[in-house]
């Protein structure tokens, strides 16, 4: 729909910016309202059933990852349509829902699952697991929404990092702090796999005043209770295709404002995920050339 011309002079494509920006900015705060849930009364908690229906997707999921290890799909998703592989290949960040339209309702809950995929040129898996694997500096590659990240301890395939993460939404700050746990897998030379799953998630509170505060796991605003995430690597075409499936579980929309809020939720999500690898992709390039310039071999 066309932007109606304003009267005064104003230019019709900064009209159209401000009114895009206008729309945005409503988006996001009808979602602030809807996860403000800061009075006691909206306070939730996760009940058994939702955890019972997470557990259960997951295993679903995992069972899918199953079947591309088993070479009844193809190790990666880019791999099921020649256009996604060309998009991948010129520079494309590609996102795609995984449930529904990205969401699934669940009792109490609601699934987010979402899919990206991105090609990291003139590098080797190495490369790109020496900067996935670099949790002290999560911080850094992944600011502003990780806060604060360190390793606590692991092997070659087993890690057990820390994470504080926190999304501001207008006058919403939703800060939540994190355990996590990462496996490593090798498929063969050129293609492994992750997974990283969350095993304790709590809500912070009064993220970084006086008053701040850990709720207890699993009661709060319901921002985020559960995470498992799904990595896929493979090395050709001189680089490196990035496969994250990203599962999350929170609280549920309203009913009777799904229809408003779940696009802009998606819409955060996409963005999320988006960002997430860019900022990896920018990253490893980053290391890429400090280690030429240092003299060490990148590979």
């Amino acid at each position: 729909m066309d932007l109606p011309l304003p009267r005064g002079g104003i230019p019709r494509a900064q009209f159209i910016a401000k009114g895009a920006a206008m729309i945005r900015t409503n988006n996001f705060l009808v979602l602030a309202v809807i996860l403000s849930g800061a009075a006691p009364a909206d306070a939730v908690e996760l009940q058994d059933a939702t955890v019972q229906a997470w557990q259960e997707y997951v295993r679903c999921a995992d069972v899918r990852m199953q079947a591309r290890l088993d070479a009844k799909e193809p190790f990666l998703w880019i791999d099921e349509s020649a256009d996604r592989t060309q998009r991948t290949r010129r520079g494309e960040i590609l996102v795609t829902p995984l449930a529904g339209q990205g969401t699934q309702n669940v009792p109490s809950g609601l699934i987010h699952h979402w899919l990206g995929a991105i090609f990291i040129p003139s590098v080797t898996i190495e490369n790109l697991l020496a900067v996935v694997h670099d949790y002290g500096r999560y911080s850094e590659i992944y600011k502003p929404v990780v806060a604060d990240s360190r390793p606590l301890a692991g092997d070659a395939t087993d890690r057990e990092f820390s994470m504080i993460w926190q999304r501001r939404v207008l006058f919403v700050n939703a800060a939540m702090q994190g355990l996590y746990r990462a496996h490593e897998f090798v498929v063969d030379s050129s293609r492994k796999y992750g997974v990283v799953d969350a095993t304790l998630i709590q809500q912070i509170k009064e993220y970084r005043h006086p008053s701040e505060h850990l709720l207890p796991p699993d009661t709060g605003d319901g921002f985020m209770w559960r995470i498992h995430n799904i990595s896929r690597y493979e090395q050709r075409d001189g680089g490196v295709y990035l496969e994250i499936e990203a599962m999350a579980l929170t609280r549920d929309i309203p009913t009777s404002l799904g229809w408003l809020v779940t696009p802009v939720v998606n819409r955060l999500s996409i963005n999320s995920l988006r960002t997430t690898l860019s900022q990896t992709r920018e990253a490893v390039a980053a290391q890429r050339v400090t280690l030429a310039k240092s003299g060490r071999s990148p590979n």
